[in-house]
């Protein structure tokens, strides 16, 4: 329990390409300094919600403040768009949409942009498996990472893909599909052996990966970029990221599980490990007298399906 109030502590909710990470209230130069943790997901940000209704007046309560203040800023001069304020995109763009993003076809494509992920990210190496930096890992070995505006993007870790092989078929859920965390989410199969996922956040699911989907092979050899899974529209998730494995605490936690891994296989094994030698690419392929079963409930963390 110490250790779990430990990591809420520590942990900061991380977006993806935030790195000059100005609250939009900052930008506009309506507080003097304010960091923001949160992707720029304005509509589910509690300071946002503040300044808001600090900022309404009693007749226009519904007026997002900070639309009027770039408004105020710019007026007469080029209005830059509020993701080159952000740091989303990096050349200049004036805004033509009077800051109503919501009318904004441009603000559209970059919404649909953001399914594909164009840079690799840097990884660390915990007993030869990769750990993504600024991905969440959750205890059923699967990834969450924070896109810019607040969705999730969803995948399998290096260890899972590596312990049980090429899946044959990923059933993952549907567009519209409501996943719980914590909860069996989706699954995948091989040969005759089948096995259910946790899903690491809740929400619902808008976008899936049908390349991934129909070619598992993908996941297999790219798990961290080409083979995401799928996007979720979180709930709460900004409370949810923090009980997720993030950074050296990810990191050391996969080193505890290839620990785990060994001591199945029996002490010959547990010594094998530490000489720190590269996991195999197919676990079950070579070891299946492990039995599927019982990697599930002791990774997966689900029984039988």
């Amino acid at each position: 329990m110490k250790k779990k109030t430990a990591r809420k502590k520590k942990n900061r909710v991380m977006g993806f390409q935030v790195l000059e990470n100005e609250c939009i209230w900052m930008k506009a130069g309506v507080v003097n300094f304010r960091t923001c943790d949160n992707a720029y997901d304005c509509n589910n940000c509690p300071f946002d919600h503040a300044m808001q209704r600090a900022m309404s007046s009693e007749t226009d309560r519904k007026k997002p403040g900070w639309v009027e203040l770039l408004r105020k800023n710019y007026e007469g001069a080029s209005r830059p768009c509020r993701h080159v304020l952000t740091g989303r995109i990096d050349t200049p763009k004036i805004c033509v949409m009077n800051y109503e993003c919501y009318h904004c076809a441009f603000d559209q494509m970059l919404d649909e942009a953001d399914t594909q992920l164009t840079n690799a990210p840097e990884y660390k190496e915990a007993s030869g498996y990769r750990v993504a930096d600024g991905y969440y890992y959750h205890i059923g070995h699967t990834w969450a990472r924070v896109e810019h505006g607040g969705r999730i993007r969803i995948g399998f870790d290096d260890f899972v893909v590596r312990l049980f092989g090429i899946a044959q078929r990923l059933d993952t859920p549907p567009l519209g599909a409501v996943l719980e965390q914590d909860q069996v989410g989706w699954t995948f199969a091989r040969d005759n052996h089948k096995a259910a996922t946790l899903s690491p956040l809740s929400g619902t699911v808008v976008t899936v990966n049908h390349k991934a989907k129909d070619h598992p092979e993908i996941i297999h050899e790219d798990p961290y970029q080409e083979g995401w899974l799928f996007i979720l529209e979180p709930k709460s998730s900004k409370k949810r990221l923090r009980s997720l494995y993030f950074g050296e605490e990810a990191v050391n936690w996969t080193e505890q599980e290839s620990r785990r891994l060994m001591t199945l296989m029996g002490p010959e094994y547990e010594q094998l490990a530490a000489t720190g030698g590269e996991p195999i690419d197919d676990f079950f392929g070579y070891y299946p007298e492990i039995g599927w079963d019982t990697l599930t409930r002791a990774f997966l963390r689900t029984e039988k399906v």
